[in-house]
């Protein structure tokens, strides 16, 4: 017995365990960045030199596996919209953090839809991430309301439809013209000439 009384083999099967978690996650990253969100589990697996049994005890799903992959960027997203909320200018801030998401979205190609359905899908392991990231966008655009630089009936989950709408067209179109769409989006928060 090794100290604390765990059994030699016990632990090293842990430390396994994690290094094929880690392995897996990694392998996922490399594969999503090339070929998108819906690459084959097979071929993680296939690349993380681990059965696909193993890949399924530690990710169950296509979306507990981008849950992992993403959950620290979208923590972080939520922190930087906190951040934002003592920015001067409560517009500045919004964009700025409306630039970070459409970032954060356009990561992996084909994320942008897999995102859209889990915010309804209370039973998806990204569920709670995006209705956290619609949480931090509504403090900025709360703010922003507040101020009078966006429209009274903007709401965050518009927000979020229009960043993951622009994230997929992102998809097929050159880098500049999805910068070009965020502007519109954007501008289309603007309270219109009627109601300022």
């Amino acid at each position: 017995m090794a100290t604390g009384g765990t059994p030699a083999p016990q632990r090293q099967m842990r430390a396994d365990a994690r290094r094929n978690y880690e392995r897996l996650l990694d392998e996922a990253r490399a594969a999503f960045a090339e070929q998108g969100v819906g690459t084959s589990l097979e071929e993680i697996a296939r690349r993380a030199e681990v059965a696909i049994g193993t890949l399924y005890r530690h990710f169950p799903t296509r979306h507990a596996l981008l849950e992992a992959i993403l959950r620290d960027s979208m923590t972080g997203l939520s922190d930087r919209a906190r951040e934002l909320l003592d920015h001067p200018s409560p517009a500045a801030a919004l964009t700025l953090w409306s630039r970070a998401a459409l970032i954060h979205i356009t990561v992996y190609r084909d994320l942008a839809p897999t995102l859209m359905s889990s915010f309804d899908d209370e039973t998806s392991p990204l569920h709670s991430g995006c209705q956290a990231l619609v949480a931090a966008g509504e403090q900025l655009l709360d703010r922003a309301r507040q101020a009078g630089v966006v429209r009274a009936d903007a709401q965050a989950t518009d927000l979020f439809a229009l960043l993951n709408a622009v994230a997929w067209v992102s998809d097929q179109v050159p880098d500049e013209q999805a910068d070009r769409l965020l502007s519109f989006v954007v501008d289309g928060l603007r309270p219109r000439q009627d109601q300022a």
